[in-house]
């Protein structure tokens, strides 16, 4: 093989070498991106593509966006990249400072970390020690990273690396809504279902002291899937009779992403204990954190720090980032743009019966493939519509519980024609997908 097709084959072979087979690509050819510009991204062959999943909702504003490269620059310019927590940073306390004041949480204080996956596990760290328990309620079809204690309270088969746990862990509906024993309920009795559920679990399943429920008020992984509106918000009125706390998993759903609340929990009518973020913050650069009370964040015993967590350049970037989102009023532009395309994907798809369900909040949409004969989810044809999307010029991506939702998260900041362009090549492709399906 010659010219940039032999590059690629060779970067690929250099990949298997010495990356785990574990770490997925997308695509029987992966791509190499090497540039980007506002809502686009341009591979190794020079081809552009539209990006509507966005390094998996990291790069929140798209790229190369100059107010938050201008602040990167400036900090580079000050040779301080790496400092640590043993020393004062000012973007770290700025940062803090306006997160502890957007989260609703009283007497917040805010821990910097790396990723969603070390937020969430600081925030067990919390719980649990604060409670004096390992007891952990989680939901069904979560994720909520890959480090050991993550692992042990996803409740996705799919990700479970490692049965053994450092959790006592117990899995509530919510997001379940297609299973026999809950067919044909509207929100109002599948939410009291739920709830009659939870009851049960703490009279049967566990001791009187558990530690928290973790929740993503949407989630990511498991499909953009989602519990009906005010279901979290049940469930935390019970847990509190109790004691127990409530973490809401804003990976995915921070920033006004949802466009109908600024953090996605909003939803539910409830503020909860602790709220873990990460994801597109830095628009590209590596943060995470949790905000909390802050008699829960000083619980801590013993001592600690975050070598690289809330360094000065990332929060220099997160201070820029999260600057732009407030002053362009990005939530309104998630929930216009958003429900546009969620609109037009259930128009197209009503037509077709390979699409099943079409689900979403703001910039966060998601379709479901299904074989045309059964209506059984269908992997296969997730994956025909990513390699069709991809010809056509637009990156989405999968997931679900089966491996047969599509998700889409463009930037915030994309423009009405972006989406339109965007929607046009998702109706499509579903269309070439569908005839070749129901052809077969």
């Amino acid at each position: 093989m010659t010219g940039r097709l032999g590059v690629m084959s060779e970067l690929l072979e250099r990949h298997r070498r010495v990356i785990p087979n574990w770490v997925a690509l997308y695509y029987d050819e992966p791509l190499e991106l090497t540039s980007g510009s506002g809502s686009r991204v341009t591979d190794s062959s020079g081809r552009s593509y539209l990006d509507f999943f966005c390094g998996i909702l990291t790069n929140m504003l798209g790229y190369d966006v100059p107010e938050v490269r201008q602040a990167v620059q400036r900090q580079l310019d000050t040779g301080i990249v790496h400092t640590s927590t043993l020393y004062l940073i000012k973007h770290q306390v700025e940062l803090a400072e306006k997160l502890a004041r957007l989260s609703g949480i009283e007497n917040a204080k805010v821990f910097f970390t790396n990723s969603g996956t070390e937020a969430n596990e600081t925030a067990l760290m919390l719980a649990t020690v604060a409670r004096r328990s390992n007891q952990v309620l989680a939901l069904r079809n979560s994720y909520h990273g890959r480090s050991f204690g993550a692992v042990a309270i996803t409740g996705n088969g799919a990700w479970k690396a490692s049965q053994l746990a450092p959790f006592n862990v117990h899995y509530l509906h919510g997001t379940d809504r297609q299973l026999p024993a809950f067919a044909g309920l509207d929100d109002a009795a599948y939410t009291a279902a739920c709830v009659q559920d939870l009851r049960h679990v703490l009279s049967t399943a566990t001791a009187g002291d558990v530690a928290c429920l973790i929740a993503e008020p949407v989630q990511g992984v498991g499909g953009f899937t989602m519990p009906p509106d005010g279901l979290l918000g049940e469930y935390a009125a019970v847990l509190r009779e109790r004691g127990v706390l409530l973490i809401s998993d804003e990976v995915q759903t921070g920033w006004g992403r949802t466009g109908e609340h600024f953090w996605g929990i909003g939803a539910h009518g409830v503020t909860p204990d602790i709220i873990t973020f990460a994801k597109g913050l830095g628009n590209g650069f590596a943060i995470g954190g949790v905000i909390a009370r802050g008699d829960l964040m000083d619980g801590l015993p013993g001592n600690g720090i975050s070598t690289f967590g809330g360094n000065p350049l990332s929060t220099a970037a997160a201070n820029a980032t999260l600057d732009y989102v407030l002053a362009h009023d990005l939530q309104h532009n998630a929930a216009q743009l958003g429900g546009m395309i969620i609109s037009g994907l259930r128009e197209v798809a009503a037509a077709l019966p390979a699409v099943g369900e079409v689900r979403g909040k703001g910039l966060m949409s998601a379709i479901d493939m299904v074989d045309p004969a059964t209506g059984a989810p269908s992997p296969a044809l997730a994956t025909r519509m990513l390699a069709e999307t991809r010809e056509r010029g637009l990156l989405i991506g999968k997931g679900g519980l089966y491996g047969h939702a599509l998700r889409m998260a463009p930037p915030m900041n994309v423009t009405e024609a972006d989406a339109k362009e965007g929607l046009g090549i998702l109706a499509d492709a579903l269309r070439a997908v569908n005839e070749e399906a129901v052809s077969r």
